[in-house]
């Protein structure tokens, strides 16, 4: 296994579940056979947002006008001699319409959850599982920070 920066994209639906990537079973991955958000790897100089753009339109064929910045973990593995990585979460609107068209292209299935079910049933990995939390209980956690939640475009 290896680290690298990513961006990834809670989905939101309009109808207030969470779309979900039931991810691959296979072992050379991160977290195999877990749920997850949807989106993937940031290349050597790109943008986070263009990179989640570009993840999501591979996985999904999916094309988002805006999207909300709203948290990144940094991590340091260099204990493990793997470096420091970050992931960063964008909450990304779709339309029961834009979900209809979609078509998956990693990934074992994707499934659309009500919030109860990401944070309690599912098998999510943990640091998606954490980005969720954060994100569907962040009326009950306090107030947001001034700018965030604003839309990027």
């Amino acid at each position: 296994l290896t680290g690298s920066d990513a961006a990834a994209a809670i989905i939101r639906l309009e109808d207030g579940r969470y779309l979900m990537q039931h991810r691959d079973a296979i072992p050379a991955i991160w977290y195999p056979d877990h749920w997850g958000c949807f989106g993937g790897a940031v290349q050597d100089g790109e943008d986070p947002l263009d990179a989640l753009r570009r993840e999501v339109y591979e996985e999904l064929e999916f094309e988002f006008c805006e999207a909300a910045y709203f948290t990144r973990f940094d991590f340091d593995l260099t204990g493990l001699r793997m470096g420091r990585y970050y992931r960063i979460y964008y909450v990304v609107d779709m339309t029961l319409a834009e979900l209809g068209h979609l078509v998956l292209h990693e990934g074992q299935d994707v499934q659309a959850f009500p919030g109860e079910a990401v944070l309690n049933t599912l098998r999510v990995t943990p640091y998606d599982a954490f980005a969720m939390f954060l994100y569907h209980e962040r009326k009950r956690l306090g107030p947001l920070p001034l700018g965030a939640g604003g839309t990027i475009r």
